[in-house]
């Protein structure tokens, strides 16, 4: 398997295409979060919400899946490796929401309209990688971890819901977790509107498959090489810092699957905008939005990093293996988003 192609290779091929179907579901099924927020707080849809929770059940369904065929060791993946801290997925959740607002859209979204042409998200791109690393590493990492220490767990059961159902009830996590999967499955698809639209719930199919694969090409990756690749899958917060670093000094950092996974995004987003004729090159006209976007960015780095994850790392990855942080983060980036789109909408001068 490794003769030709590195571990390296492997993990950020995975990453790569993976990325690929992402970019897609985002230019041809308008799969956002932002957008899915908007809809049914403004525009009286539930339909890509709902997209949203039925991608989140195929991920699970997914991912317990390969733990239950033996090709996923789950407590490896980071979210259920470090003790759950609930301030900092609220604080975070609500930090990210909140940043998501004021630049219109998350890191994921971002790649995926800088793929068709959109040169304020390269803004938004570059400002949210530089962020996540300096509270990640950089000047502020020190302050991070006085308040938001990651402690690995240990003996302890590990911080995901289906662990600690399965230590209540005897049963097994796969087993759980799989009941889980399926009940949001049916409760995604209870609402007539996701029912009625095909191309919705392929999009939303597609986007839960993309997080399994990424799960289970790493976690091959990592049993059968030699250099133990983390088991991870996809993520849009530390990546973005991640491939900006591999961009500048890729001779002396090795590819990975976020960097590939980075650049899937970008190359399914601008195939997808040309398929629907709809690349264009756009910039920032108003300074005023301009400099909303830089601190909304800026803004949604911190809390990525201080949430261990966004809008797809704990919205979609982490929630995929029913990690505790994952619904409180996710309620957390709503109420953030909310708070920030009823700033902008009623024209509040903190927000000009």
């Amino acid at each position: 398997m490794f003769d030709v192609l590195t571990e390296h290779h492997w993990a950020a091929i995975a990453g790569l295409g993976g990325g690929i179907l992402l970019g897609l579901a985002a230019r041809l099924g308008r799969f956002c979060t932002l957008g899915a927020i908007e809809d049914i707080l403004y525009g009286g849809s539930s339909l890509r919400m709902r997209m949203w929770i039925l991608a989140i059940g195929v991920a699970v369904l997914g991912s317990f899946s390969l733990v239950a065929l033996g090709l996923l060791g789950e407590t490896e993946s980071y979210y259920l490796s470090i003790r759950w801290m609930p301030i900092a997925s609220i604080l975070g959740g609500l930090m990210f929401g909140y940043g998501m607002a004021l630049s219109g859209n998350c890191g994921y979204g971002a790649i995926a309209r800088l793929g068709g042409g959109d040169l304020r998200s390269f803004v938004i791109v570059l400002v949210m990688g530089v962020s996540t690393y300096v509270v990640l590493s950089g000047p502020l990492a020190p302050l991070r971890n006085l308040f938001f220490e990651q402690v690995l767990v240990t003996n302890e059961i590990p911080p995901g819901l289906a662990h600690h159902g399965a230590a209540l009830t005897g049963l097994s996590v796969h087993s759980i977790g799989m009941s889980v999967g399926v009940l949001i499955i049916l409760a995604a698809l209870c609402g007539r509107e996701l029912r009625d639209d095909k191309k919705a719930i392929f999009w939303s199919v597609v986007v839960g498959l993309a997080i399994v694969s990424g799960w289970g090409f790493t976690s091959k990756v990592n049993t059968a090489g030699f250099e133990a690749l983390p088991v991870v899958s996809h993520s849009f917060s530390a990546p973005l810092g991640e491939t900006i670093l591999w961009t500048m000094t890729g001779s002396l950092r090795p590819l990975s699957f976020a960097v590939g996974s980075i650049a899937g995004v970008w190359a399914g987003a601008f195939i997808g905008s040309l398929i629907k004729g709809h690349f264009r090159w756009e910039a920032c006209e108003d300074p005023r939005e301009l400099r909303r976007q830089i601190l909304g960015a800026g803004i949604m780095g911190a809390g990525a990093v201080i949430a261990l994850g966004c809008t797809v790392g704990q919205g979609l990855s982490a929630f995929s293996l029913l990690a505790v942080s994952a619904p409180v983060t996710f309620l957390a980036i709503f109420v953030g988003a909310a708070l920030g789109l009823r700033q902008l909408i009623e024209g509040f001068s903190a927000a000009e």
